[in-house]
């Protein structure tokens, strides 16, 4: 039985929309989760957080077993109370950094080894220590399995072996996780772009048996068609019954046709980044606060929303503090980026209640055009 009931309220096609019930809090699904990596979502305190709908949030096992440490997290009354975050929080396993920022890292059937991106001190990160960096150490609700991320294009023969090692590992973690009334563990499904390897990968996690499952190797270079191209297929290979996680992703339009493909959960460090540079995302894309013709606009950025990041700056203003390099800038677009996502996500839930998904897909999709 998994840890955490997972209700299904209603479906239009591939899409459902449920609830996520934890020890800590209901999470409505489809859901986004802002990404916290080092025990912060950058710019923003908790408060702005949950106001903007959150709730649900990322944190990064890689960067918070560099600094602070696990260990101290843990001495300091794990991560919700070191963050003052009251509301569930999934960990990634910190493979995919590992791979992607470590000065140097060898991937070998026990663990993989790798010098930190800071100092280059040496570590270790088995399937165990993932497990117990995540569930013992910071606390965390969901906890992911360690796996390995091939870098995109990839050839079969290298997605293969890491489908095998991932499902291995997978298997580690579940022993060392082992069964917990208020923690649940998540399977990673793997593959890149192979169906068939997918499709292993997916039956051989469910031989394991996990609370959730998640769909990785994506958003990590093939684009947007092929990405939908994997989704055609890749949720449908996981338990209905459970929740789907694509990981890292994405862009507002990725998001939409995501959920229409059966995906329940996602995160993407996206929001608060492009808030940093300058950048408001709206229903027709982007929009760089820095362009000059922005300099005399007194309008907000959306006079409707509840959000005062939206709602009560001018554009003008706005452009001006990008302009200034002033940080109430990176703060305000920050606010403004997440809570657009969260309503997204809010919309996507509704859509699906009233059976009217494909109709809010097309509007999207041509507010983009």
């Amino acid at each position: 039985m998994a840890a955490f009931p997972f209700e299904i309220d209603a479906t239009d096609g591939a899409a459902r929309t449920g609830r996520l019930v934890t020890s800590r809090g209901v999470i409505e699904t489809p859901a986004f989760m802002p990404v916290g990596t080092a025990g912060t979502v950058k710019a923003l305190t908790v408060d702005q957080v949950r106001d903007s709908g959150a709730q649900i949030l990322l944190g990064n096992t890689y960067h918070l077993m560099l600094r602070p440490t696990a260990e101290r997290v843990k001495r300091l009354g794990g991560l919700h109370r070191f963050m003052r975050w009251s509301g569930p929080i999934l960990t990634d396993s910190g493979g995919f950094q590992v791979m992607s920022l470590s000065k140097i890292n060898k991937v070998k059937e026990e663990a993989v080894s790798f010098q930190s991106h800071i100092d280059g001190s040496k570590h270790v990160l088995s399937p165990e220590r993932s497990i117990e960096i995540q569930a013992d150490l910071l606390g965390s609700d969901i906890v992911m399995q360690l796996d390995e991320c091939v870098a995109w294009p990839a050839e079969f023969d290298r997605a293969s072996a890491a489908v095998g090692l991932s499902a291995r590992w997978g298997a580690r973690c579940k022993t060392a996780f082992g069964d917990r009334d208020t923690q649940a563990l998540f399977g990673i499904q793997q593959g890149s772009t192979f169906e068939p390897l997918r499709r292993e990968s997916s039956e051989r996690l469910m031989e394991i048996g996990f609370d959730g499952y998640a769909i990785g190797g994506l958003a990590v270079g093939e684009g947007h068609a092929a990405m939908c191209e994997v989704l055609d297929y890749a949720p449908g290979m996981l338990p209905a019954d459970r929740p789907r996680y694509l990981m890292g992703v994405g862009k507002p339009i990725d998001l939409v046709e995501a959920v229409a493909r059966g995906v329940d959960m996602f995160d993407c460090v996206l929001p608060t980044r492009s808030g940093r540079h300058g950048q408001a995302w709206t229903r027709n894309g982007p929009v760089n606060l820095k362009t000059a013709h922005f300099a005399d606009d007194d309008t907000p950025l959306d006079a409707t929303i509840d959000c005062p990041a939206r709602r009560d700056y001018s554009k003008a203003y706005l452009h001006h503090l990008v302009k200034a390099e002033e940080i109430l800038g990176q703060i305000l677009l920050s606010w403004h980026n997440l809570a657009f996502f969260q309503q997204i996500m809010s919309e996507l839930r509704a859509a699906i209640r009233s059976g009217t998904l494909d109709a809010y897909r097309q509007t999207f999709r041509a507010g983009l055009t």
